[in-house]
């Protein structure tokens, strides 16, 4: 497939959330939804989620709300529950699935997470959704939702949006996302181009059928959603994914050495995927000659 192929893609399957209002969705859709929320120490925003998704269940859009929680410190799992979502402890899920996955293993971050929970959530439709964003709406679940419930052939949808950086109190309108933009685009356009015009490969937010997810691999770690990207490519076609604009997304950011360990993961994670690819070609600039070896004029 050559990069013209993903621009069309990318024109084709490429969709804003104010397409699918929440009315719409319960509306049209025939199957089950689950909703579940990895979370780690996210008191301060997880109420207010589980609090929009309440009302979206409400209104028809969504079945069960599900907070899986890492063993917070700050109250995060009694928080979810009195806002009414059902909640489980990571380390105790994968029960009964391998004497190496017992309850007892140590969870090997958020991809393991959701891993485990899958088994444990009764949708035929699952949107996965982080626990930590600040300013929460509705329409983060039912956008995502939305090309599974009402384009055809739509069987994966990831989320993208502006991520504004804010530091010293300087606002960056789209300063955050640092991995995404300097590492993770450039680095898909290299070695995966059919991927190319998915505009961010490690938003955490994505929905998808049960059938294809129980298809694939979960990557543990800062792998998850790179690896979940290329694995549902592989496993169901361009055409079965969609991308979904959701405006403007603020959540916690991370200093500068956790990045460097998370662009190490996502890179590791990409090129152990490559296979039988061959590397492509570098796109190196011009480069001159050592003077040593230049004849004097």
């Amino acid at each position: 497939m050559t990069n013209t192929a993903a621009e069309q893609w990318g024109r084709t399957r490429t969709y804003h959330h104010s397409l699918y209002p929440p009315e719409r969705i319960a509306t049209e859709r025939k199957q089950s939804v689950s909703v579940c929320l990895p979370a780690r120490d996210c008191a301060g925003t997880v109420g207010e989620i589980v609090s929009a998704l309440q009302r979206l269940r409400e209104a028809g859009a969504i079945d069960e709300i599900v907070v899986v929680d890492a063993a917070s410190r700050d109250g995060t799992a009694q928080i979810a529950q009195r806002a009414g979502a059902r909640v489980m402890q990571e380390a105790e899920l994968a029960d009964g699935w391998g004497s190496d996955l017992a309850p007892t293993h140590p969870v090997l971050g958020k991809g393991d997470a959701m891993w485990r929970a899958l088994p444990a959530l009764a949708g035929e439709l699952i949107v996965f959704l982080d626990a930590d964003s600040e300013g929460f709406s509705e329409h983060f679940a039912a956008g995502l939702l939305g090309p599974l419930v009402c384009e055809s052939g739509v069987r994966f949808v990831k989320a993208y949006y502006r991520r504004p950086f804010e530091h010293d109190g300087v606002c960056l309108p789209e300063g955050g996302g640092r991995v995404n933009h300097l590492m993770a685009r450039p680095a898909l356009s290299l070695l995966y181009p059919e991927l190319s015009a998915v505009r961010q490969p490690l938003a955490g937010e994505v929905a998808a059928t049960r059938e294809l997810l129980e298809s694939v691999p979960f990557a543990t770690g800062y792998g998850i959603e790179i690896a979940m990207l290329i694995d549902v490519w592989r496993a169901a076609g361009l055409d079965a994914i969609a991308q979904v604009d959701l405006d403007v997304h603020r959540n916690r950011h991370q200093p500068l050495p956790a990045l460097s360990e998370m662009a190490r993961t996502v890179l590791a994670t990409m090129l152990a995927r490559l296979e039988d690819r061959a590397l492509p070609a570098p796109d190196t600039p011009v480069e001159r000659p050592p003077l040593a070896g230049v004849p004097a004029r």
